[in-house]
């Protein structure tokens, strides 16, 4: 039974995610920074989840890396913006476009390696 790309990338890309923000937040709480300077860094772990998320989904896929890669990204952000938007009525952003455009990218640079990783 073969599973999914786009599955066992989001499964590889939230996992990443949660231990990217479980560290991030533990820092947060160590320090003195205050939250609003976290922007790059949430974008950075955004960024390098959906870049393993790529490379799982781009070994999973026989071909077209950067289009399993990049779909990842398209629905990774559509998810991240769901949640934002169901749980604390956030609306639609600038920064949640910078995150679209970053994912789709990291994405896709990860799909194309991943299926060259699994030749």
């Amino acid at each position: 039974m073969k599973q999914s790309p786009l599955l066992s990338g989001l499964t590889a890309a939230g996992l990443f995610m949660l231990v990217g923000t479980l560290t991030a937040s533990l820092l947060l709480l160590g320090t003195k920074w205050p939250e609003s300077a976290w922007f790059g860094t949430t974008l950075m772990i955004h960024g390098i989840s959906m870049f393993l998320g790529g490379l799982m989904s781009g070994k999973r896929s026989a071909s077209k890396g950067w289009y399993h890669g990049g779909m990842l990204g398209i629905v990774y952000t559509l998810l991240v913006w769901l949640i934002g938007f169901l749980a604390f009525d956030h609306g639609f952003s600038k920064g949640m476009l910078q995150l679209g455009g970053l994912a789709l990218i990291a994405g896709a640079l990860g799909g194309m390696i991943g299926v060259n990783l699994k030749k």
